[in-house]
């Protein structure tokens, strides 16, 4: 099995080759991610056997996506919603339909399965990716959450088992990508780009009365509305900077950000003769997505190409963390230990939850996160159940803070 000499991966890699068509499934069908995997699927049908879908909430959408592809196994949030997809499917095509946490993790484990895409939104992901990991199965991953919270388990894991981790975020595969063939040695540090939202420069003011539309309205990219406020926070940055120390096997100090208006450069790589390897493509993630499905072969995809004659310019900027302190706060709870990660990403998708329920403002949602934070004295998180119960109480914590 090949080794990824760029640094110290966080796992082996994959078979140079694999069987065609590769049996798949895909946690977080009806999402942004999910979609727009389908997408790329429906481009090179032959090569890929979907095995399994799952989905939260959206019976109907799944619905569509089963009949297209008929997988043997469906999995949604809780029984109602099973009950109703069972109910809108016809009378020739009967798959099983499993529902919770442990219809998740079914899929996750399917024995057939080659390979699972985690693209369910959130802490959510966590015990489905983990359980694939456990499988020793290859795990496209765009639930950067799962490592967030369980980077270091996430390495024994995969030492133990031989699950592979492919990174979805197209700014660690843009690193992933820069490193192939490199040695650890010669590596001095990643830098992660980030366009910055839609409020980057916008003042303190104008940050105070924003709306959840604005919010919602990326400059750049098509995402879902948990992933954009992250986004305008810069929260999604600093997530992204954990995810990649975990990945990569690298310090804070290896990793820098910077605000990159244009979304082109999805990310670089330096080296320690100070040249710089910098991955370009449009800002679409069916270009990330096919890299990973399909890896180590690329796919074609039907995108308009980047053209640069058309590309005005390219500009770079510090992040601005007086205004946006959810980097910094992310830097900080990686620096205090696996817990407050742990409290870091629940305060934040209760936060976001209660943002986007209109609830609280949107300078609230730092502030609620750096209480969440402030208040945690820290303590061990060995495994999936202490890190879910250090999660349901951090949320119900900032839920009680907006709702005294």
């Amino acid at each position: 099995m090949p080794q990824h000499t760029g640094s110290q991966y966080i796992s082996p890699l994959p078979p140079d080759d694999f069987q065609v068509p590769r049996k798949l499934v895909i946690l977080g069908s009806t999402g942004s991610i999910g979609q727009s995997a389908l997408q790329v699927l429906t481009e090179h049908p032959k090569q890929f056997q979907i095995l399994g879908l799952a989905a939260g909430r959206n019976a109907r959408l799944l619905v569509s996506q089963a009949l297209t592809w008929r997988p043997p196994l469906l999995a949604v949030l809780n029984q109602d919603v099973a009950a109703r997809l069972a109910g809108m499917l016809p009378q020739d095509y009967c798959p099983e339909i499993v529902h919770g946490r442990e219809g998740y993790e079914r899929l996750a484990c399917l024995p057939e399965a080659e390979m699972v895409l985690s693209a369910q939104v959130g802490a959510a992901g966590l015990p489905a990716t983990l359980a694939a990991a456990r499988a020793g199965k290859i795990i496209a991953l765009a639930n950067k959450e799962s490592l967030v919270l369980a980077g270091r388990m996430f390495r024994d894991i995969c030492a133990r088992t031989g699950a592979a981790i492919l990174p979805v975020d197209s700014e660690h595969n843009a690193v992933f990508q820069a490193l192939h063939g490199e040695q650890a040695r010669d590596l001095r540090r990643i830098i992660l780009t980030a366009s910055g939202g839609p409020f980057r420069d916008l003042s303190e003011q104008e940050l105070a009365i924003v709306t959840v539309k604005q919010t919602l309205s990326h400059p750049n990219w098509s995402m879902g509305a948990k992933i954009s406020v992250d986004s305008a926070t810069l929260m999604n940055k600093g997530l992204e900077v954990i995810e990649a120390c975990h990945l990569f096997g690298l310090s804070l100090e290896d990793v820098d950000v910077v605000i990159h208006p244009q979304s082109l450069i999805h990310s670089l790589v330096e080296f320690i003769d100070r040249s710089l390897l910098a991955h370009l493509g449009p800002p679409d993630m069916r270009v990330p997505i096919s890299h990973c499905l399909g890896y180590p072969h690329r796919m074609a995809l039907s995108l308009a190409p980047l053209n640069l004659l058309q590309t005005a310019s390219l500009t770079f900027a510090a992040p601005r963390s007086t205004l946006f302190p959810c980097l910094d706060l992310a830097k900080q709870a990686f620096l205090a230990g696996q817990s407050h990660c742990v409290v870091l990403n629940a305060a934040n998708e209760a936060a976001v939850e209660l943002f986007l329920q209109e609830k609280i403002r949107y300078l609230e949602v730092a502030n609620l996160i750096q209480k969440a934070l402030d208040r945690h004295s820290g303590h061990a998180v060995d495994d999936l159940e202490a890190i879910l119960e250090l999660s349901a109480r951090t949320r119900a914590y900032v839920q009680s803070m907006a709702n005294p």
